[in-house]
Parts: C-alpha cells; structure tokens; sequence
C-alpha cells in the first residue's frame, strides 16, 4: 500500500491525478538501485510530469531553512526536476505525478519496457488504472482500496479541504494552510498557482499534485464545486484512490 491510497475524493476529481512509483526491495534488489531509481525518474521527464519526488528530500518545490518568512511569498517558484534527480543518494521510493492519462499510459509502458528489476506501482482512480494497465500490456498484479471515512466524520474539515490536505501522504500539508490558501485566492490575495506553490512545499514525500490543487483552488475562486462545503457522511462519499501493483521485479 501506498501513502497515495487515501487522497479524497470521487473518480471524477482524480481525472488530473496519476502517480507511479519505483520501489527497491529492502535486503533483495536495493543494492545498486540508486541508478535505476534516476533511470526511472529520467525516463518520466519526457512525459512532462507535474511533480517528481522522493520521502528523503521531498519533490520539485521544497522548503528552505535559510530564507526569512516574508521571502516566501516573492521566492523562485519554478519547479526543480534536476534537483530531484541529482539528489537522489539512497535507495527509496521514488515517484512521478502525471496530470492526464495520456502520458501516464506513454510512461507506464516504458517503464514496463524498461524492465529495471524494481517495484512499479500505480495510484489513480479505479477506472483511470485499469485503462493505463491495458494500454501498458500489464495484467493487474494486485489492488488495494481505500474504504473512505467512518466514525464521527461531522468533526472532519469539509470535503474541499480533504481533497488539498490528502494530497500529500504523510499529512503535512494542514487543514489551516489549505483553508488560508482557498481564502487567499477568493480574495485576489493570490493566484491559484501562486498558492499552490506554497503547499506543495510542505509536502515531504513529492506526491503532492500542483495541476489537481490548481484545479480546485480555480474551482473554489470561481464558485464552482462538484459536492456540497460539507464533511463526508459516510464512506460512501469518500471514494478514494485505487493503488494498483502493475508490475513486481522479475530480478
């Protein structure tokens, strides 16, 4: 299972969310995969991927220990892909985010191809998956599914907030940020991409999806929302991403 499994959401908000991850075997085939993980990674370029990433260093935008509070607002906001690559020093997951199908079918086939003796894994909706696997000539391995929310899910932030704040697998994009940033933008304070940028960093695994969170903050700017402000009532309405094994190490 990946940290990708619960992203929020029905199968018509993950149309702009596709995710592929390469992963080491601890104590089988991590010895030596630093390479094939840059491989990996090199190979998406192509395809134009969002965001790339790793849980070590994070993914295109990162935070800075250096820069004053205020430099955030006015600092470089172009995505760094080379730096994901190049920094890559141990074995770990590594991942890429595609924005339409097309390219994460391209990129799933060459992965496939490239037979790099790794873990290959995707997360999208369950549909969304399927078709890339078909296109890919790969027979579905495995699949593990997120069941949604149960218990008191009146005390969950709305549904808009849920879709922001899951984006990043270990939780570190908060519910305040992302309600800050929804309200930034109504206002004209910033632009949807302008405060996507500023989330993105918080997340340190790289999965974070700049093009979905731009899409729902113009959304939101807009008055435009698929569902109602309000928390998810049952699992049922928290129909969350399909993660599909595609492909396992035949070394």
């Amino acid at each position: 299972m990946t940290n990708t499994l619960h992203r929020y959401g029905d199968a018509e908000s993950f149309r702009d969310d596709y995710i592929v991850f390469a992963t080491p075997s601890s104590d089988r085939n991590d010895a030596g995969s630093v390479p094939k993980l840059k491989k990996f990674l090199e190979m998406a370029l192509p395809f134009k991927p969002v965001n790339i990433g790793d849980p070590v260093h994070g993914g295109t935008l990162r935070p800075a220990r250096n820069l004053h509070t205020i430099s955030n607002w006015k600092r470089d906001m172009t995505p760094d892909f080379r730096a994901v690559i190049d920094g890559i020093d141990t074995p770990v997951s590594v991942v890429a985010i595609f924005d339409n199908q097309a390219a994460a079918e391209q990129f799933l086939k060459v992965a496939a191809d490239a037979d790099l003796g790794l873990s290959i894994n995707m997360s999208a909706s369950v549909e969304g998956a399927r078709e890339c696997c078909q296109f890919a000539g790969i027979t579905r391995h495995s699949v593990g599914y997120s069941l949604g929310f149960e218990g008191s899910t009146e005390k969950l932030p709305d549904s808009q907030l849920l879709k922001l704040t899951t984006m990043c697998g270990h939780g570190m994009v908060s519910t305040s940020l992302a309600k800050k940033m929804i309200d930034w933008v109504k206002e004209g304070r910033r632009t949807p991409g302008q405060a996507v940028t500023y989330m993105a960093r918080f997340c340190s695994c790289g999965v974070f999806n700049p093009a979905r969170a731009q899409r729902i903050l113009e959304e939101a700017r807009n008055g435009r929302w698929n569902e109602q402000n309000q928390p998810p009532n049952d699992s049922a309405e928290a129909e969350s991403h399909l993660t599909e094994i595609v492909q396992t190490s035949k070394s």
